[in-house]
């Protein structure tokens, strides 16, 4: 039970730490808008998206205003396209994409993800004609989001589609030019892609999940940094045990928004996904955490053992408060959406390399980091393959986000706008991979996948 210093303690929060409720997110099923005939397909699907996800944004809202806790996003996450479009006979998605962002514009939702496929093992033809739609459909649509997952620790790694992706990344950027790149933002490539990830623009909707269902993404990077202004000079037992703590508060709020919108919009709740998220905005950043652990500048030596603390600390609070935490839940470092990264990258102190480092520990991976626009395809796809390296090998989600900022070099940087924010255009290495990603095939499972 609530007591009234535990509801005092929270409006404090949200009032003075920037803690809110990041995402309401309904999954939905789109397996049953299967059919040969395209145009029939997309109606099937707007249909469904609009009839069960009518009353979303109106519930969060309200929910909002009753509890005085903000939800800043109600979201929408799809069955991957790959799947529900294979029987269509057409070569291209790029209709159904505009359907999605239609039924995403008609509910209010800022994003809807699932324009996705799932491929660690090998491509089928609805895959590729999906993932060869990717740069119009971003280019076309505002609201719609793609993923691929490339890699798994059961499966290893799909080269052949490693390869494909440095090029559709590349191409995405070139046709939103004129917005530095902005579809870019809006893809994501994964190894150990989850299911029920409600955070975009990675979510989808997967096959193992229920006809529709509701996710919730809380997010208070805010709050841990105050609480850690308390323990100053302490040991990193007791820095362990505060985050602990305060992630504990953090899930607790998002359980109860989470099982009232569930029982609102009669939709069942699934799981709870307590992330460190941080927004561009001065007091909401993952970095000012690292450093108040005693760091000068996050990037520098002993960040990555900051942020390993960090991240087992949310998981272990997190689980004493809720009985289905899941999703990605961790601690994100995308360098455009946190303010203490972008002052650190343009420092120069957080660099490329590091950031891959910190993805061995941290929730995700490379994530809204901005390159130069001449980045050849190759070099972006061999930054995927290690991303995905480290996800197969460690049995962890990692992903890349990134955006080859057309005309952009090191120095500049990319206006994203709104939560997006303002990513620094970060140098990589001139060296060549193109040797290594012509190879293709598909780089085996580690012996660890062996679990049988």
């Amino acid at each position: 039970m609530l007591n009234q210093k535990d509801i005092l303690q929270t409006q404090n929060m949200i009032r003075k730490q920037h803690l809110d409720i990041r995402t309401i997110t309904m999954g939905i099923s789109l397996l049953d808008c299967a059919d040969e005939d395209i145009q029939k397909c997309c109606e099937k699907i707007y249909r469904k998206i609009t009839g069960r996800a009518k009353d979303l944004v109106r519930v969060g809202e309200e929910i909002e205003r009753e509890f005085g806790i903000p939800i800043v996003n109600k979201r929408i996450s799809v069955t991957p396209i790959a799947l529900v479009a294979a029987s269509c006979r057409t070569e291209s998605y790029v209709e159904i994409a505009k359907t999605l962002d239609a039924a995403a514009k008609t509910c209010g939702v800022n994003f809807i993800g699932g324009f996705s496929a799932l491929v660690q093992k090998g491509c089928t033809d609805s895959d590729w004609k999906l993932i060869r739609s990717i740069p119009e459909a971003m280019a076309s649509t505002e609201r719609v989001c793609a993923s691929v997952n490339v890699g798994s620790t059961r499966a290893g790694i799909n080269m052949d589609a490693v390869a494909e992706m440095g090029r559709i990344v590349k191409e995405t950027a070139r046709l939103t030019a004129d917005n530095d790149g902005l579809g870019c933002a809006k893809l994501v490539v994964f190894a150990n892609a989850v299911e029920d990830n409600p955070f975009m623009a990675g979510a989808f909707h997967g096959v193992g999940e229920p006809e529709c269902v509701l996710n919730v993404g809380v997010s208070g990077p805010g709050v841990v940094y105050h609480a850690l202004q308390s323990v100053k000079g302490q040991p990193f037992d007791t820095v362990a045990e505060t985050v602990k703590k305060t992630a504990f508060q953090i899930t607790r709020m998002g359980q109860l928004v989470g099982r009232e919108a569930s029982r609102r919009l009669g939709v069942p709740f699934g799981i709870l996904d307590l992330s460190l998220a941080p927004t561009p905005a001065v007091g909401d950043s993952v970095a000012r955490i690292l450093e108040e652990m005693g760091l000068e500048v996050c990037g520098t030596h002993g960040t990555t053992a900051a942020l390993a603390l960090l991240n087992d600390a949310v998981k272990k609070g997190g689980v004493m408060a809720s009985s289905h935490v899941g999703g990605l839940s961790g601690a994100f470092i995308p360098v455009s959406e946190d303010e203490g990264m972008i002052a650190a990258a343009e420092r120069g102190t957080l660099t490329l390399s590091k950031l891959e480092a910190m993805t061995c520990v941290c929730s995700v991976g490379l994530d809204m980091i901005a390159v130069p626009g001449d980045t050849p395809a190759e070099t972006i796809s061999a930054i995927i393959a290690d991303e995905a390296a480290i996800g197969m090998v460690n049995s962890k989600t990692t992903a890349v986000r990134i955006i080859p900022a057309p005309g952009k070099t090191v120095g500049d940087s990319v206006e994203m706008g709104g939560l997006l924010g303002t990513a620094p255009v970060m140098p990589v290495h001139g060296e060549s991979s193109a040797a290594f990603i012509a190879r293709g095939g598909r780089i085996p499972a580690p012996i660890q996948s062996l679990k049988n």
